[in-house]
């Protein structure tokens, strides 16, 4: 899963490849015999290492909010068989779904929270401004509002308050009135191409950027309400959790890594535990326990094999006593 960030360095692969794929491995520790829950399966490649992980008798329960991701995960995953189970649900949605499948007291929770790749590379989907498609960006194209709706009815400053809270977007007024002005839009090459002709290219660290990008950013998170599913799913996992068991979440933006880092926090005000230590015995009765203050990022290795691991942010937590 990665932050829609398309530099000119980022084609679009057909394959996911998953981001700090060996840190999350090594920080959630599967066993056999544990349970885990993948809340955002998407390619299955950090599944498949957490079940291999955990042969023979570990179990693990996929959701994923996209219907066709869970299609792919189930053909990727065949070779596990009933220890994984794969629901199309939101992590947001964990409280109610994981006990109808016997997923309680587990002992590992991993939240991806950007896109897949195969998302980005499917011009039908809306995401990705690198190929033209409608302006959907629905994770379930089922049900909800279209990027498209947002864009093509609200008013001015209504989208202005959606590209500068989501996309942090500091020309959001000029791009919202220059929206107004010329909509209709259909498509990502027209809102994109809108854009990039009516507002200042952007440059991050020397590399260009798509001045669209924190548009498409703010729209896409607006769409799927995904900070406050992160809001619930975060809550969820903690409740899921047995004592030891670790909560580990991947972000990609700014947004979603303070929302993280600041749940972990106050979740873990109390603890004065070192971080080695599995669970905290310093008698706090503080709910989780940091396993690492700082988040984890990709080294240059990985950033240079898979460059949307670069703004990849995971963070670690467990479980303490009840």
């Amino acid at each position: 899963m990665v932050e829609q960030q398309q530099n000119r360095d980022d084609v679009a692969p057909s394959i996911h490849k998953p981001v700090l794929y060996q840190a999350v491995l090594a920080l959630l520790q599967p066993k056999s015999g544990g349970r885990y829950i993948d809340g955002t399966i998407g390619g299955g490649g950090h599944a498949a290492g957490i079940l291999t992980a955990s042969e023979p008798e570990g179990r693990l329960l996929g959701l994923d909010r996209d219907p066709e991701a869970i299609a792919f995960a189930r053909q990727q995953l065949a070779q596990f068989g009933e220890r994984v189970v794969l629901v199309n649900a939101s992590f947001g949605d964990l409280a109610t779904i994981a006990p109808e499948y016997d997923f309680t007291s587990v002992d590992g929770i991993l939240l991806d929270l950007g896109l897949s790749s195969r998302q980005l590379a499917e011009a039908q989907r809306g995401f990705s401004f690198l190929n033209e498609g409608p302006l959907d960006m629905r994770f379930d194209t089922r049900k909800g509002l279209t990027a498209a709706d947002l864009v093509n009815n609200l008013d001015a400053e209504a989208l202005a308050d959606i590209f500068w809270r989501y996309g942090e977007e500091q020309q959001s007024r000029r791009i919202a009135r220059l929206i107004v002005a010329n909509r209709p839009l259909s498509t990502t090459a027209e809102l994109a191409g809108l854009i990039a002709g009516g507002t200042r290219s952007g440059n991050k660290r020397g590399r260009y950027r798509h001045p669209a990008t924190k548009v498409f950013q703010a729209l896409r998170i607006a769409v799927n309400d995904e900070l406050g599913e992160v809001e619930k799913g975060l809550t969820a996992a903690v409740s899921l959790l047995k004592p030891g068991g670790r909560l580990a979440v991947i972000s990609f933006h700014s947004l979603e890594d303070r929302l993280v880092k600041q749940f972990f926090r106050q979740m873990s005000r109390d603890c004065t535990c070192p971080p080695e230590q599995p669970i905290c015995t310093c008698g706090s009765k503080a709910t989780l326990k940091l396993v690492m203050r700082k988040a984890i990022q990709a080294t240059t290795e990985e950033v240079a094999e898979n460059p949307r691991s670069r703004s990849a942010r995971l963070r670690v937590a467990a479980r303490n006593e009840s």
